[in-house]
């Protein structure tokens, strides 16, 4: 050797690559965690809102297989041992489908109910729109719903924050349709 003393290189990043590096991973959660949450709430949503959309045609069916009337009704005790219709707007807190053999829309002692939702877990409101009282709907066996006034009843599920990109609508006809909307496709929803 010729004498020169050769240092060691230390290893690690510099200044200048460790910037560039969080720049680059802020960046992308920036674009990433709005996106991210648009996913989650909009999958939640639709989630809650097919629920009800499942349950009601369900009762439909068992309405016309069974030959007797089947109501679907709000319900703040569904998951008791013996839930009943709350008589409230609020679907959020759970619903129940049960046989209901005289058309009274409440749950009597010889009455089987058949399913039962849970309230959700989340803070999302399902309500129907505008000053609407709909507490129930039940189907004969026809399978025609009684409603308001014979009319369609739209039912409004809203997150928490009340985004209209992520409200969706349940609109029920007479005829015992049930469709779900997204918000401003219809005039019902809005």
């Amino acid at each position: 050797m010729d004498g020169m003393t050769y240092g060691r290189r230390a290893a690690g990043f510099t200044m200048t690559e460790l910037i560039v590096t969080m720049s680059i991973a802020a960046i992308l959660l920036a674009i990433g965690v709005p996106s991210f949450k648009y996913v989650t709430v909009s999958n939640r949503i639709s989630t809650e809102v097919n629920a009800l959309l499942g349950d009601i045609q369900y009762a439909r069916s068992q309405a016309i297989k069974e030959g007797l009337y089947v109501t679907v009704c709000a319900s703040s005790n569904a998951t008791s041992a013996n839930p009943t219709c709350s008589g409230g707007n609020a679907w959020e807190f759970g619903w129940i489908v049960f046989l209901d053999s005289n058309n009274d829309q409440k749950v009597d002692n010889n009455e089987a109910v058949t399913r039962v939702q849970p309230a959700f877990t989340s803070t999302d409101t399902f309500q129907p729109a505008g000053a609407l009282n709909f507490t129930a709907i039940t189907f004969n066996r026809a399978g025609y719903a009684s409603t308001n006034n014979n009319s369609t009843v739209t039912l409004e599920l809203h997150d928490s924050t009340n985004t209209s990109a992520w409200t969706r609508c349940l609109a029920i006809s007479p005829v015992g349709m049930a469709t779900t909307e997204k918000y401003q496709q219809t005039a019902a929803c809005q």
